[in-house]
């Protein structure tokens, strides 16, 4: 029986869009007509909550965002996910190939971070080559395997430059919040980039992450378990 999700993508050699926030249309309720003040305040909010270079929302959104989804996890059961994702050896990049180079990598990183998350993910730039995502109603399992699709993803995609070839690694962290656990936003936060630490110290380029090991989920009731995989998956004999 085969598992497919809806986290499945393309090959990393699928061209990736460039996917950046777009500004949405509002009507005079009176006369119908557009409302060109009404999309400056869109396009404005845009611009307070998300990265200008990358397109993410900024770590300002995700803060507030967290702090919802957590409070989000306490309301429905269904437990929330946290990724930490840190580039590898990123200054050597810009040493090298220069900071304009250095942002196309991050660009890069940003559109695969996108493409292999789901739209009701929440993807974050948390500041210089480390991005976070926010995974709501996500078990440890499955965010550990959606941030080890991405960790491939990156290491397959290159940027040329010149003649020349350049490709990055990524390690990530991961950690989850169970309804049944306390703490803050910032305790699963920590926790994440301590995982994301432990895959830079065993050698960088793999994910880490922290709680229950995977098989061993058992706290998700039947009822949860089947709430997510209508969600995630179907299956297909």
């Amino acid at each position: 029986m085969a598992l497919r999700s809806q986290y499945d993508m393309p090959s990393s050699n699928a061209k990736i869009p460039d996917e950046t926030p777009s500004s949405q249309t509002f009507d005079c309720p009176e006369c119908g007509t557009p409302n060109p003040w009404a999309n400056e305040l869109v396009e404005l909010r845009e611009q307070v909550i998300t990265d200008p270079l990358t397109g993410l929302y900024n770590l300002r959104y995700f803060r507030s965002a967290l702090d919802s989804e957590l409070e989000r996890t306490l309301r429905t059961t269904l437990p929330t996910s946290l990724m930490m994702i840190d580039l590898d050896h990123f200054k050597q990049v810009n040493d090298v190939w220069g900071h304009e180079v250095g942002n196309q990598v991050l660009k890069l990183t940003a559109r695969l971070i996108k493409q292999v998350t789901r739209q009701l993910d929440i993807q974050c730039r948390y500041g210089g080559e480390e991005f976070v995502v926010i995974l709501p109603s996500t078990t440890l399992l499955l965010a550990s395997q959606v941030a080890e699709r991405l960790r491939q993803q990156i290491q397959e995609s290159e940027i040329l430059v010149g003649e020349q070839s350049l490709r990055v690694t990524a390690s990530i962290g991961v950690s989850v919040r169970l309804s049944h656990e306390a703490g803050t936003a910032s305790e699963l936060i920590k926790a994440a980039d301590a995982c994301l630490y432990q895959a830079k110290a065993e050698g960088r380029n793999q994910v880490c992450f922290n709680g229950f090991e995977p098989e061993e989920e058992g706290t998700v009731s039947g009822d949860e378990k089947a709430a997510l995989m209508g969600m995630f998956s179907d299956y297909q004999e």
